[in-house]
């Protein structure tokens, strides 16, 4: 025997039925709480001293690392010939 119940309700109004909280005020205010925290956080960077953090040497580094890639890939296609 099989027995099948089909309910139409909202999430909200399902919540509601079974005795669960409302988070959705609590949400937004997490959201915008963090929306403003990372604003500030954007907003105080220094992208050159990020920047010289991630790459040490700058762009003499990107270009020194752009070399070594291309001699590689240029010496892995010589050694198939």
């Amino acid at each position: 025997m099989k027995i099948k119940i089909d309910i139409d309700c909202t999430p909200a109004e399902a919540r509601a039925f079974l005795g669960l909280p409302d988070v959705a005020p609590m949400q937004e205010a997490l959201l915008a709480e963090m929306q403003k925290r990372m604003k500030d956080a954007v907003a105080g960077a220094d992208l050159e001293s990020m920047l010289k953090t991630w790459m040490p040497s700058g762009l003499q580094g990107l270009e020194s690392m752009q070399k070594a890639f291309w001699a590689q890939t240029m010496g892995l296609n010589e050694d198939k010939d």
